[in-house]
This record gives structure tokens, sequence and C-alpha cells, in this order.
């Protein structure tokens, strides 16, 4: 009985192979850091050198490979993918390590920078049990009332704090908000180096906060967690309970400044 003829390949299994021989040739280059000559590159990948040949110039021509002296190196877009990846990785670190935090403290923790002339929160772990405070006012516009902000303000020069009090005016919040910028400016003139900034009631009622600079780089940075306003005499050992702890994390906070 005469045997059925291969189905043919399809557009999509033709596809998936490619992509398939294009991974192979991509990990055939990362094996060599000075790059490899096309010959070379086929042979380890396994593909016949007119195929290695088409992927390799598709490869070139996309910006993930670039021929330098003969041989095939990284491109720009790999060298992008790669950094997204890692970037990605460092995220997910910094999210574990704050979530270790808020559930060995119980209490919400924050990581922010000052970045750009503007105040951004780059990650928070909270749970619905003890959740994050409301941003019912822009916490950009609003740093002179939340520990987070002042913290922040506190590490800059005087001429950069300046600069952000004239685009983001001191305004009153809640009763308990600095009136003015002498107010602010002489709380944050009498703390300590590495001192914890504590806020009670002052950005959101019924809420207190607490924040401390850390060292990433040149860049002003700090951690910060909140409590209930009931609550403000245990917020205080917490924040330097993280504190005390703060080496094991700042190897992985730094990379939030680049991204």
């Amino acid at each position: 009985m005469a045997t059925a003829d291969p189905a043919p390949a399809t557009p999509q299994t033709t596809l998936i192979g490619s992509v398939q021989r294009a991974m192979r040739l991509l990990e055939a280059v990362a094996s060599h850091d000075e790059g490899a000559p096309a010959k070379q590159l086929a042979r380890e990948a396994g593909l016949a050198l007119p195929t290695a040949y088409h992927l390799l110039r598709t490869l070139t021509h996309e910006g993930y490979l670039r021929k330098e002296k003969g041989v095939f190196v990284f491109g720009d877009a790999t060298e992008r993918l790669s950094s997204s990846g890692a970037q990605q990785k460092r995220r997910s670190m910094i999210i574990e390590a704050m979530e270790h935090w808020r559930d060995t403290l119980g209490v919400p923790v924050y990581f922010a920078v000052y970045r750009d002339g503007e105040i951004e929160v780059v990650a928070v772990a909270d749970t619905p049990a003890s959740p994050a405070v409301e941003e019912w006012a822009d916490f950009r516009e609003t740093g002179h009332a939340h520990a987070v902000g002042q913290c922040l303000l506190s590490q800059l020069g005087e001429a950069a704090r300046r600069d952000h009090l004239d685009r983001y005016p001191v305004s009153s919040l809640t009763p308990y908000s600095p009136r003015d910028d002498v107010a602010l400016l002489r709380k944050l003139g009498a703390l300590e180096r590495m001192e914890p900034v504590v806020e009670r009631q002052e950005y959101a009622l019924g809420s207190a906060c607490a924040a401390f600079p850390i060292t990433v780089g040149s860049t002003a940075a700090t951690l910060a967690i909140s409590l209930p306003s009931h609550q403000f005499e245990k917020l205080l050992p917490a924040a330097r309970q993280l504190q005390s702890e703060i080496g094991r994390l700042v190897g992985t906070l730094a990379f939030s400044i680049s991204i």
C-alpha cells in the first residue's frame, strides 16, 4: 500500500521553525564574547550554511546582531532586551523584599525616589488588611505634607528644594499640615542625618507615616511605612526595625533609579 506524502509545511510551522533556528544562532553568538564568523555559528547551531546566512542577515537587519571585522556580535536590539529583562528581574526582587518586610512588620511599605525634579513612588507593598494610604491628592504635588515627600526634600540641596516648593507650593491639606514654607523648612532643618521623618495626619486624616533616607547612588531615595494614626506609638519602632535591616535591600533598590 502506498504511503501518503508528508503534509506540506504550513506557514505557521515554517515560522516556528525559523524562530527556533534564529534562537539557536543567538545562543551560539552568546557563547562567544568576541563574536564568531557565520560558518562557526552555523556549525554550532546545527544549520546549513545558506540557512544560517539568511537568518544572520535578517537578525542583523533587525538590529539583534551586527557584523564587526567578519564576526557577528549582539546588536542594540538584543542589548535592550537583555536590559529590559534584567530590570524586570530586579523589579521582582525589590517587590519580593518589600513584601517580606510588609509581612514581617505588618505594615504597608513604600519605596520612592526624587527623579528629574519629581517625587516618584516606585513600588508599594500592602495588603487588604493593612492597606496603603489612599492617594487622594497627587503625591508629586503634596510632598510637603507626607513623610515620603518630606524625607526626599530633606535630602535635596537648598536650590533644588526651593525649586520644588516654587513649583508645588505648601498648602494645608489637613489641620495638621505644615502651614507654610517656613514651618516645613524648620521641620526639615531640625532632622539629624539618617533620622526618620514622621508625620501624623499631615497628608490624610487617620493616617501616620514614617520615612527614612537611603543611599542609592547620588539620587535621593526613601523607604517608608504607614499605620492608622491611632497606632502612632508603633510607627517609629517599626520604621527603625526596617531601617536597621536596610543594608540587605539597598542592592536591589539601586536598580530603580534607572527604570
